[in-house]
């Protein structure tokens, strides 16, 4: 009875969230109705022609100008036909920059079967079925909180994107916290018919399968000791608001993309598709969580010695991990936003880039760990080249291919010390996703503003020239990197904390000792991930 009271409490808190964000997301959606600033284009058939056309200074060609261009007496019939080629020239622009952004996004979305086998192999075979299904139950947790108002509170003031047709659809107002620094938008709540727009609703495909990368990092770090109906109420909680604020501060315009045109600093805080935004967010989440529920039962010996608890399936999660490499080439290469046009050819270099850092992550920590312990370590090796896939992340578009083996060389080492000096300091990780996401994702953030070579990035934030580190002259972006990371700690690990510690006075976070010792399977689930195998908890059975 107390564990049926436990769960109907869970319950209740999972509907008070959904109400909650379904009135936000409903007065949005009214309100931006109502407001109605610029008119979308849901069929697609007016986006990406002429009239739409964007360049660094706005309109390419304004309505007046083309009217002329087609009024010209001179030529009327000529002209008339250069108005339609340069409407089937940008449409067709439009059209392979759309299907480069959703096909790198479907690529994402793939990467979360890839989470759920790294996760699920690295922890033990009683805990199998609910581990998979905390991966499996972020994706359409995340959705539907993003579509609620994730989506509209990171870029609900963007305006438009070049890329995507260029109409400045999310031209909703921001939230300034002072003058000069917004830290969330006003416009996109649910899609609403403001913004029911094609280049809107890719941006969210993309966006969203992006902040689900983000969400399902701390099912690894908090996993085999986390209630399922607890995980569920923070599933809405990070994709409504914890991933969104920081994520406005950086790709919304909000106040760290505009630390360069402010203050002079660089280009702003500069992340190409998310060391920070994505996984140093996540990262520092997970480690709010795992400092609050505390380690696993067994995890530490009466003189706090770490007991080795070794996962289920190494195979399935050296699987999983290759399924993440794959998937992070829509993940780098799909940042461009586009795969025609304004430098976005860059993709190439991208997808190289990422190779090249996954490699010697991989390598560096293989090798470090058969130097210091004397054998190879399938799970460690794994660990090396997701940490040096993170670190590659934010610099991948400034960066050479020299510099992308040096990223991924540091992370590789960094991501072995950082596993066992956190869990020399008590806190249980089973998969080692705070030092691969979020000190991977910090040390990522932090190699833009040291090896960005100047060789892209040409107005990024609205700051004129190309990103350059301080190896290449520019101190400034240096000091934005660090500004953005720190800003990253305090917002991600702060909100987390706070998150944890007031839905702790509601809500179980952890299920009782007896049902964490037997697994969370039965308990949870309902079922047995492998009914047909007898189980057993060898570390356990040493304590």
């Amino acid at each position: 009875m107390a564990r049926i009271s436990c769960i109907m409490r869970g319950f209740k808190w999972s509907r008070a969230a959904l109400v909650i964000a379904l009135t936000l997301g409903i007065l949005g959606a009214l309100t931006q109705q109502a407001l109605g600033q610029t008119k979308p284009d849901p069929a697609g058939s007016e986006t990406g022609k002429a009239s739409m056309a964007q360049g660094p200074g706005g309109a390419v060609f304004n309505a007046d100008e083309l009217k002329a261009l087609g009024d010209n007496p001179a030529k009327p019939a000529t002209n008339g036909d250069l108005i339609k080629t340069l409407d089937a020239v940008g449409q067709s622009t439009t059209a392979i920059n759309l299907v480069w952004v959703l096909v790198c996004g479907f690529l994402v979305m793939f990467m979360q079967a890839g989470f759920a086998m790294v996760e699920g192999g690295f922890c033990r075979a009683k805990h199998a079925a609910h581990v998979m299904m905390t991966n499996f139950m972020i994706y359409p947790l995340g959705i539907i909180g993003f579509w609620f108002c994730g989506f509209a509170l990171m870029f609900g003031g963007l305006g438009g994107v070049a890329t995507l047709g260029g109409n400045p659809i999310l031209d909703g107002s921001k939230f300034e916290l002072f003058q000069g620094f917004s830290i969330f938008g006003t416009k996109g709540f649910m899609l609403g018919p403001g913004v029911y727009d094609v280049s809107v609703f890719a941006m969210f495909l993309f966006q969203m399968v992006f902040m689900d990368t983000t969400a399902t990092i701390p099912t690894g770090a908090m996993a085999e000791r986390w209630r399922f109906s607890a995980f569920m109420v923070y599933g809405l909680a990070i994709s409504t608001i914890i991933y969104p604020i920081y994520g406005h501060m950086v790709w919304g315009g909000g106040g760290l993309a505009n630390l360069g045109a402010n203050y002079g600093l660089g280009h702003g805080v500069v992340d190409f598709a998310g060391s920070s935004v994505v996984h140093a967010v996540g990262g520092c989440v997970a480690l709010a969580g795992a400092f609050i529920l505390g380690p696993r039962l067994g995890r530490y010996s009466k003189d706090k010695k770490p007991i080795p608890m070794p996962g289920h399936n190494i195979p399935m999660a050296l699987a999983g991990t290759f399924i993440l490499a794959f998937g992070w080439f829509g993940f780098n290469a799909g940042s461009t936003l586009a795969a025609s046009g304004g430098g976005a050819l860059r993709i190439s270099v991208v997808a190289v880039n990422t190779m090249l850092a996954s490699a010697s992550g991989a390598l560096a920590a293989t090798l470090l760990v058969k130097k210091k312990f004397g054998k190879f370590d399938p799970s460690m090796s794994a660990n090396g080249m997701l940490a040096g896939l993170v670190a590659i992340t934010a610099p991948c578009a400034f960066v050479s291919a020299w510099a992308s083996l040096v990223i991924g060389l540091i992370a590789g080492i960094v991501v072995v010390y950082s596993i066992f000096f956190i869990e020399g300091k008590g806190i249980d990780d089973p998969v080692g996703a705070v030092s691969v996401h979020g000190v991977g994702g910090l040390l990522g953030t932090l190699m833009v503003g040291i090896f960005a070579d100047g060789s892209y990035g040409a107005s990024w934030n609205g700051v004129d020239g190309t990103v350059k580190g301080i190896l290449y002259g520019d101190a400034g972006q240096l000091w934005a990197q660090l500004i953005g990371m720190a800003v990253c700690v305090v917002w991600a690990f702060g909100t987390g904390w706070l998150f944890f510690k007031v839905q702790s006075k509601f809500m179980k976070l952890r299920p009782s000792a007896e049902d964490e010792m037997q697994g969370l399977d039965v308990p949870e689930m309902g079922v047995e991930a492998y009914p047909d195998f007898e189980l057993t908890d060898k570390a356990a059975a040493r304590v």
